[in-house]
């Protein structure tokens, strides 16, 4: 997402680089799905050896509420800089979602048995897909998913107006019903965290991994035609495929490097992760910084002087990718860790 995120140029980017104008889905658009998914994984190592060890379920869900509601202001701080106008202050973002779905995931699984967290899971896809296409909006007729004019966004209207993502207004990709299907995508993570803490040998984890991917996937692909695949709604089809593809890239992951053992010269890949959410929050303040200090423009122009202009915009990204891995090496060189 940083790469995404950090184009020199607007409308000059490689289509993989771009979110789906809306129904349908790129490389772009696994991003987020991926993100919420291996948390949940994380979540049922971290939450179930607490539990096991006896950890009181109440006050694991404190902590969780503590660091969901930590994520979330950490949100509304980027939303916010650095003007801070509170009266128009976008609530929802990204780092919103993930705090929601990482407590309301954390309490389905701290007080749901494995088949409950199941059926939640499968009850939130089935409920958001009935609202979307069944609930009655206001001068439009019911399961209409076009722009503004679905539920979702009647909903954002009703509860958000004035706080929304400033390039709509009318309707925000993070918005509050389109939250309930992301939960399932970090429940389905809790799933497959089970699935790597069972008895199975690696090759049977690895086996279900791609075999119950690919499963989701044609149920996603199935789906997509009466309910279509769209990230800025979050459909249910859309959940459901991105689940079945992240077991399917994490199945192959797992298989080529615990299976196999091929380990050799992937440790670098891990710099990012030890630092995610740090990493996230200052790319976002450089990008705004670059901004008000005009200095996007003539770096961005300096790369267009000797490459064509979608390549000096594909720089520009790339710049900003090695400029914060490096920062990611410093702090994971120095043992500096943001704990939330």
């Amino acid at each position: 997402m940083m790469l995404v995120n950090n184009a020199g140029g607007f409308d000059q980017v490689y289509g993989p680089l771009k979110h789906a104008a809306w129904h349908g889905w790129t490389f772009t658009d696994t991003v987020f799905p991926f993100f919420l998914w291996i948390a949940g994984v994380s979540m049922t190592f971290s939450f179930a050896k607490r539990v096991e060890a006896g950890a009181d379920r109440t006050r694991l869900l404190w902590h969780a509420l503590r660091r969901g509601l930590i994520i979330f202001v950490l949100g509304l701080f980027l939303n916010g800089f650095p003007f801070f106008n509170l009266a128009t202050l976008r609530i929802p973002g990204v780092l919103q979602r993930i705090g929601v779905c990482y407590f309301c995931a954390a309490l389905v699984f701290l007080y749901c048995s494995r088949r409950m967290q199941a059926w939640v899971t499968a009850g939130c896809l089935l409920v958001y897909w009935a609202l979307m296409t069944l609930a009655p909006v206001p001068g439009v007729a019911s399961g209409v998913l076009e722009k503004g004019q679905n539920f979702a966004a009647y909903i954002d209207s009703l509860v958000l107006s004035g706080h929304m993502w400033s390039a709509t207004k009318t309707w925000d990709p993070e918005g509050i019903l389109s939250t309930i299907p992301a939960i399932s995508t970090t429940l389905f993570g809790v799933l497959t965290g089970h699935l790597l803490r069972s008895s199975l040998s690696a090759l049977e984890k690895a086996a279900w991994m791609f075999s119950s991917g690919s499963i989701l996937l044609f149920l996603g692909a199935w789906w997509d035609k009466v309910f279509p695949i769209n990230k800025n709604i979050w459909t249910s089809s859309y959940t459901v495929f991105m689940a079945g593809m992240a077991l399917v890239v994490f199945g192959c992951c797992y298989f080529f490097l615990d299976v196999k053992g091929w380990k050799k010269h992937t440790h670098w890949l891990a710099i990012y992760g030890s630092n995610a959410i740090a990493v996230y929050v200052i790319a976002g303040v450089v990008a705004r910084m670059l901004g008000l200090l005009k200095l996007r423009t003539p770096v961005y122009e300096g790369f267009a002087a000797v490459v064509s202009p979608i390549n000096a915009s594909l720089l520009y990204g790339l710049s900003h990718v090695l400029l914060l891995y490096l920062l990611a090496w410093f702090l994971y060189r120095r043992g500096w860790f943001l704990k939330i």
